[in-house]
């Protein structure tokens, strides 16, 4: 059995190649050579024979500083992981009977949400004999969508379920 193997690049010893493309500290390309005696000149220098590309034939190895070039990965990883933008999904609801200008301010927070790149679910929620009156319920949705026509599109077109109706916006 072997042991597992380590995340992130093969480097001396670990480099399963016979034969490697090198490029040395300073970025020259010193061509291809055998990899033990590509290891003996990065000892000689002091540094690694890392592999920078495993898949290139033949693989392609830098000298460098392991732990230095591991550490660089990892701040590249971590940047990359914190600008990164997640995705909510925010909720306004409303009744079949909502006045304009109520209407008004829940429109102004899907606006300001969708601006923001989060998705909208608009919960339109009837109570009692509103139920035999979905079609206001479809007629409102209807308008939120083409209220919103500019800025966002409809991800789930509306739907009952229940004594609610949904419907799911999400940023153009």
């Amino acid at each position: 059995m072997q042991p597992p193997r380590k995340s992130g690049p093969r480097f001396d010893q670990l480099i399963e190649s016979e034969k490697v493309r090198v490029i040395d500290h300073e970025g020259e390309n010193l061509g291809t050579m055998f990899t033990k005696e590509a290891i003996e000149q990065a000892n000689e220098v002091g540094l690694n024979l890392v592999e920078v590309s495993p898949n290139a034939d033949p693989p392609v190895c830098k000298f460098l500083d392991v732990g230095k070039h591991r550490y660089e990965a990892q701040k590249k990883a971590n940047l990359a992981r914190k600008t990164q933008k997640t995705q909510d999904i925010k909720e306004v609801k409303m009744r079949p009977n909502i006045d304009t200008h109520d209407y008004d301010v829940k429109m102004r927070n899907v606006n300001k949400f969708i601006d923001n790149g989060d998705k909208v679910k608009v919960t339109l929620r009837f109570r009692g004999r509103e139920m035999a009156h979905q079609e206001l319920g479809m007629n409102l949705l209807r308008r939120v969508q083409d209220d919103t026509v500019e800025t966002a599109k409809v991800e789930a077109y509306p739907r009952l379920e229940g004594r609610q109706m949904l419907m799911v916006l999400s940023p153009k």
